[in-house]
């Protein structure tokens, strides 16, 4: 057998054998709100060594949200980007927390990285965070004091 015949099998196959760090970024942007307002997180993609997201094969980001989160869509594709070009592509999550406290969203990544003259299909498991603060409360009257007075003090 030829030496140059397991030297060609390793030129035509690295690509495949690629690792998701030399390939791409997957970068999960958490997200800070109260109860009951939308805050939006973000998930980006961004290729790295001479790789980039395929433009035309399917792209999503399917959602799992925990206890006392919401998400407005369960799965995003391709028309819910909100940013696509070659480099990079992100999505925008809309998340509404019903409770204070540190929520997440599981979510799961599937995209196609190209290069010159391969492409790899990914799937990659991330999690977003929600930090949701306590709604800040009213400030109630000081005991004993009388109610403040509106208009204008009149004279005597």
């Amino acid at each position: 057998m030829s030496k140059t015949l397991p030297a060609l099998l390793t030129l035509i196959l690295a690509p495949a054998l690629a690792h998701a760090g030399e390939t791409h970024q997957v970068t999960a942007t958490g997200a800070k709100a109260t109860p009951g307002q939308a805050a939006l997180a973000s998930v980006t993609i961004q290729g790295k060594n001479g790789w980039h997201v395929n433009e035309e094969a399917p792209i999503s980001l399917k959602l799992a949200p925990g206890p006392g989160v919401a998400v407005d869509k369960p799965k995003l594709a391709r028309a819910d980007l909100a940013e696509n070009t070659k480099d990079r592509a992100r999505f925008d999550v809309k998340l509404t927390a019903n409770e204070p406290g540190a929520k997440t969203v599981e979510a799961e990544a599937s995209f196609v990285m190209c290069q010159a003259t391969a492409c790899q299909p990914v799937k990659e498991k991330l999690t977003l965070a929600l930090d949701v603060a306590a709604a800040a409360a009213a400030e109630p009257a000081k005991a004993g004091a009388p109610p403040k007075a509106k208009g204008k003090p009149r004279k005597n």
